[in-house]
């Protein structure tokens, strides 16, 4: 079987998509400083243009002082806030919209530009044009989110927080997809064995639903419910601290079952490396021995930052460096995924 071509080898069009990428890991980052500040709610309006300055006299400061404080939050929860501690949490809200269109220009110019001078063509033009798709999808449900904070309930839906990181974590998947589809085989490339790519397949799936807990524990502030490691209060089971009769329900909006229940699925994702790696390194592809290690340098990285988050009581450059690199962790599977792929068969694979 004849290795493909790349699409493209144009090093215009890869700087490009790795600079999307780390844009997008950046955008993961800022996104969990905003959460973790509670500056989320702060701008209470939302246009995908208007608003691109900030505040520039005291009379627009005033202004959008005067929206947050007839906001649930500034009510319910920061009543008597002064004008200095609005700027603060401002500033992150501010920073997270205004940094989400610098993306979206950042993946629109270049690529009209390409376009235009053939340096996208035919079926790769189409699927780099679904990263626009993707990130108005991201703005659009940015929004969805903030808007369950905004009336009533002074705290944004922990569920569409989920769904926010999620599709913000497939977003920059997608880009190191078609980045990673660009580079050429190594020398010796041979294709991995079906059942160590359905391997994978599943450990990626495992880390993003690990990924929507992580979520969950922003979202309902579960981060503080214990500050002990390994054990949560003595146990390590989500059924001890469900109220609910409903264990379903319990892991998806208690605090303690959605501790626990992260915990566990750490757990879950550190066994299934530790088993994983030594066969990747022992029958997988020569193109996928470096990724190998990678895998287990950051899923014991990974594993580490999160028991010192909750060890610190939520520590905000601790939760989020452990939120980009649980983005970096998924971004080797997926490379793992993709390199185990290459090469001509020589029988049947590792």
């Amino acid at each position: 079987m004849r290795e493909p071509e790349p699409p493209t080898t144009d090093p215009w069009v890869r700087s490009w998509l790795t600079g999307v990428f780390l844009m997008v890991l950046a955008m993961a980052m800022i996104g969990a400083t905003t959460r973790l500040t509670e500056s989320g709610l702060s701008i209470v309006e939302w246009a995908p243009i208007k608003g691109t300055l900030p505040p520039l006299s005291a009379e627009a400061w005033a202004l959008e002082f005067d929206k947050y404080r007839a906001s649930p939050q500034y009510q319910l929860i920061n009543a008597g806030m002064s004008l200095a501690d609005f700027k603060r949490i401002f500033f992150w809200e501010y920073v997270h919209r205004l940094f989400g269109r610098l993306i979206g220009f950042v993946v629109l110019l270049p690529w009209l530009f390409f376009l235009a001078t053939r340096r996208l063509r035919g079926a790769f033009a189409g699927k780099t044009f679904l990263m626009l798709v993707l990130g108005g999808l991201q703005g659009l449900l940015g929004w969805y989110m903030v808007q369950s904070g905004l009336v009533d309930v002074p705290r944004v839906s922990h569920l569409r927080l989920a769904a926010h990181l999620l599709l913000a974590f497939i977003v920059g998947l997608y880009v190191l997809w078609l980045r990673l589809s660009l580079e050429p085989s190594p020398p010796q490339s041979r294709p991995m064995a079906t059942g160590g790519r359905l391997a994978l397949i599943g450990l990626l799936v495992l880390l993003l639903v690990q990924c929507i807990w992580g979520a969950f524990m922003a979202g309902s502030r579960a981060g503080t419910f214990a500050r002990s490691f390994p054990d949560v209060h003595g146990h390590y089971l989500p059924g001890h601290f469900a109220v609910s009769p409903d264990l379903w329900t319990a892991i998806v909006f208690e605090v303690g079952p959605i501790h626990a229940t992260h915990r566990l699925l750490a757990w879950a994702c550190l066994a299934v490396v530790l088993g994983m790696v030594p066969w990747l390194l022992r029958r997988g592809p020569p193109q996928t021995r470096g990724l190998s290690w990678a895998l287990l340098g950051l899923t014991l990285g990974q594993v580490a930052l999160g028991a010192a988050t909750v060890i610190s009581g939520v520590s905000l450059p601790i939760a989020v460096a452990h939120q980009g690199l649980a983005l970096l962790l998924l971004g080797v599977v997926l490379a793992l995924i993709e390199r185990g792929g290459r090469g001509r068969w020589v029988g049947r694979g590792g």
